[in-house]
């Protein structure tokens, strides 16, 4: 079962390795090909085709939809990355998120996280492991996925 803080928040000490989690669907439009290309000052020259950055772009806002809170990220440590098949427009990506591998520092904790993009045939279209550094859990803050709120 994926972690669950009772919080807002979600700390090192709440990763637990191994786990998967998988965000909704998201439908790849023109729009986001278009908007895309605004930002970049890039567009494909195939009308259909989705620049290969874009679900690794989305991939990010679709964690925010993970049913838990976010992560108490301090830094972004790196990245590997491979694109594995092309996106085109109707496409519906999904992100699926494994952690992989945790160590603890004295003031905080690097998480290595498996990330892969999938379409809706389930087919894979990029995959990677994403590197960041993790703030621990504030002393004096008791709260803990499950844990009661105070009080009740």
């Amino acid at each position: 079962m994926p972690p669950r803080a009772t919080g807002d928040k979600l700390y090192f000490e709440d990763i637990e390795v191994g786990i998967s989690l998988e965000t909704p669907g998201m439908t790849l439009t023109e729009t986001h090909v278009t908007l895309f290309g605004g930002l970049t000052d890039s567009r494909p020259a195939d009308a259909h085709a989705v620049p290969d950055l874009l679900p690794l772009c989305l991939s990010g806002g679709l964690g925010w939809r993970f049913p838990q809170p976010p992560l108490v990220v301090l830094a972004f440590m790196g990245f590997e990355w491979k694109f594995l098949a092309p996106a085109r427009v109707g496409d519906t990506i999904r992100c699926v998120s494994r952690s992989l591998a945790k160590r603890l520092l004295k003031d905080a904790g690097v998480v290595v996280e498996e990330r892969s993009i999938l379409n809706q045939r389930d087919e894979l279209v990029q995959q990677g492991k994403i590197t960041v550094l993790v703030a621990k859990r504030p002393v004096g803050d008791e709260e803990r996925p499950g844990a009661t709120p105070s009080g009740s």
